[in-house]
This record gives C-alpha cells, structure tokens and sequence, in this order.
C-alpha cells in the first residue's frame, strides 16, 4: 500500500496559487517552493475564496493576541506570482488548516487530501483501515500569506464575466438565465 505524501516546507521560499486554462475551464492551483524542492496542490476556486477569507480572519485575530507584530503587507508582484514548471500536482486538497509559530513568525497553512475512498463514497466504511489522505504543510511569513490570498482574489476574478440578472458566470456564446425565462443574451 502506498504511503501518503507528508511534506513540509518550514519556511516556503516561494507560495503561490494560479489558474491554467480558459476562463469556465480554468484549474486551480496551489504551489509552494523550498530551495529547488517544490510541491504543487489541485484546489478549487472557491477554497482559494474561502482561503483568503480565513487568513485575513487569522490575522486580524493575530494582530489582537499579539498588538506588537508588525502589519503584513498585501503587495505582490503578478510575474512573481505565477507557478513554475513543472505542474505535477501531488493531489486535490479536501481542507486547510492554518497555524502560527510565534517563536519563528511564521503561518502554516495546511492542506489535507481526502482519501480516495471517502471521495467515492463518504458514508462506506472500509473494510480495512485506509491510511490518511497526504498533507503539506506551507510554513511561510505572514506577508507571503496574505500576499498569496489577495493575488488569489485577483485571480479568481479574473473569471468569466456574471450576469446581471441571476448573477451566474456567462460563457461568451451566452447562458441559459432563469430570470429571462431560458433566454440566452
């Protein structure tokens, strides 16, 4: 049985998440690097949402446990931005999970992989104890956390258009909208 992929990268030198492919059809992805050890993550566009949201709530708390840490930047630079070959994820992330290492000033951010089973169906109980999903650990400063989040915000914005009146995503030969009865625009 093959073991599950454990990393940790403790700092990341470089963290960053990218879209390939044509907006509607894009994948998403999570990449950090070490030195020239890299690992590359699947991810959904609303966890690199929903990533964002969480961070910025992890460090407004931060900030109130901890008055005498620093703001983290949100600055980037979109070249920088950008994952590098090669693109060979390890697998599709289930979960994050964030942490702090006051002793470093480091954030973790974790990313979990289901199992394949529970992928399939999540009520089955195997038969014989399936080993956790592979888990990547992301230590890095909290300016390249929230750097990575608000270029992740630019990024998933940069999707297809929505429409104005179901407030859905449009491809460009149009969609079906329920509120124009069925009607393509």
């Amino acid at each position: 049985m093959e073991q599950p992929v454990e990393i940790t990268f403790k700092p990341v030198t470089h963290l960053t998440a990218d879209a390939i492919g044509p907006p509607g059809q894009r994948v998403f992805y999570l990449q950090g690097w070490k030195g020239d050890r890299s690992a590359t993550l699947i991810i959904e566009k609303f966890q690199l949402q929903q990533l964002a949201i969480g961070v910025e709530q992890f460090l407004a708390e931060l900030s109130q446990r901890l008055p005498m840490l620093a703001g983290a930047s949100n600055d980037y630079q979109e070249e920088r931005m950008r994952i590098h070959p090669p693109v060979e994820p390890l697998f599709r992330v289930a979960e994050f999970g964030l942490a702090y290492d006051p002793e470093e000033d480091l954030m973790g951010l974790i990313a979990r992989e289901t199992p394949s089973a529970t992928l399939l169906d999540p009520e089955a109980q195997p038969e014989t104890e399936e080993p956790p999903g592979g888990v990547v650990r992301f230590w890095g400063t909290r300016h390249q956390l929230r750097a990575l989040v608000h270029w992740g915000i630019e990024l998933t914005q940069r999707g297809r258009p929505l429409c104005e009146q179901c407030g859905q995503p449009m491809d460009p030969e149009g969609h079906f909208c329920a509120r124009k009865n069925g009607h393509r625009r």
